[in-house]
C-alpha cells in the first residue's frame, strides 16, 4: 500500500517511495489538512453539491434543499464558503431584498471531488444495505 499521498497517476512513475522527501510529504499532508478544514462538517459539501447540481439558489431554497440544516448554521456555513471563495453571495435589488448564492468558478474546481464523493456514497449505501439483508 502506498502511503506517500501522491496521486495514483504519479505512483507508477515513482520507483522508490522513499525518494519522496519528507518536505514533499509534509506539504501534501498540510494540503490535505487544509482541504478538510475548508470542507469539513456535515453541511458544506451538501451546500456545494446543491449549488453545483441545481444552480443559483436563494437562502430559503438552499435551506429546503439541505435537509435538516437550520438557518443559523446555513448562514455560518455560507459565510465560511464565501470566505474561501467557493460561493458568491449577491444581494438582488428587489423589494424585499433577496440574496442569491452561486458557486464560483473556483468552487467549480471541486466538481470532480464532489462527484467522486457522490459515487463513493452511492456505492457505500448499496454495500451497507446489501450487508444488512
Amino acid at each position: 500500500m502506498n502511503d506517500t499521498l501522491i496521486p495514483a497517476e504519479e505512483v507508477a512513475s515513482v520507483h522508490n517511495p522513499t525518494e519522496i522527501s519528507c518536505s514533499e510529504q509534509n506539504q501534501k499532508i498540510i494540503a490535505a489538512r487544509d482541504v478538510m478544514e475548508i470542507l469539513s462538517g456535515k453541511w458544506k459539501i451538501q451546500i456545494l453539491a446543491a449549488l453545483m447540481f441545481k444552480g443559483n439558489m436563494r437562502f430559503m431554497d438552499l435551506m429546503r434543499m439541505v435537509n435538516g440544516i437550520g438557518a443559523k448554521m446555513l448562514s455560518k456555513e455560507l459565510h465560511d464558503l464565501e470566505a474561501n471563495r467557493l460561493v458568491k453571495r449577491t444581494v438582488l435589488p428587489t423589494k424585499p431584498i433577496t440574496v442569491d448564492y452561486a458557486i464560483t468558478p473556483y468552487g467549480k474546481t471541486l466538481r470532480s471531488v464532489i462527484n467522486t464523493i457522490v459515487k463513493w456514497g452511492i456505492n457505500h449505501r448499496k454495500t451497507i444495505m446489501r450487508d444488512d439483508e
